[in-house]
């Protein structure tokens, strides 16, 4: 099984040389775009790559201010995550 990053997941990391990163050292980025924009095969590898528990901590402690608001709500609910203060999503910069 391939373990490091799937070129298909190149085009959500433009800002970076892709070639540059490491799975291991840039973990939290690529767990980060691959939950925020993967297709089930990249979810598949993200699983296989980093496992059930290491995703579901990144999502419980890091995701809220992250992903997308629907990404992490999503995440939450698939991963069992409980609601808390801690990782409720950021509604943007203006409190209205």
């Amino acid at each position: 099984m391939q373990m490091e990053i799937p070129e298909t997941l190149a085009p959500f990391f433009q800002e970076y040389i892709f070639a540059n990163l490491d799975a291991q050292r840039d973990a939290a980025l690529v767990i980060e775009r691959t939950l925020a924009f993967g297709n089930r095969d990249e979810l598949r590898w993200l699983f296989a790559r980093y496992g059930r528990e290491r995703v579901r901590e990144w999502v419980q402690h890091d995701s809220a201010r992250r992903l997308p608001q629907r990404a992490f709500l999503a995440w939450q609910m698939i991963l069992e995550i409980p609601h808390s203060e801690r990782t409720q999503p950021v509604r943007g910069v203006w409190a209205y």
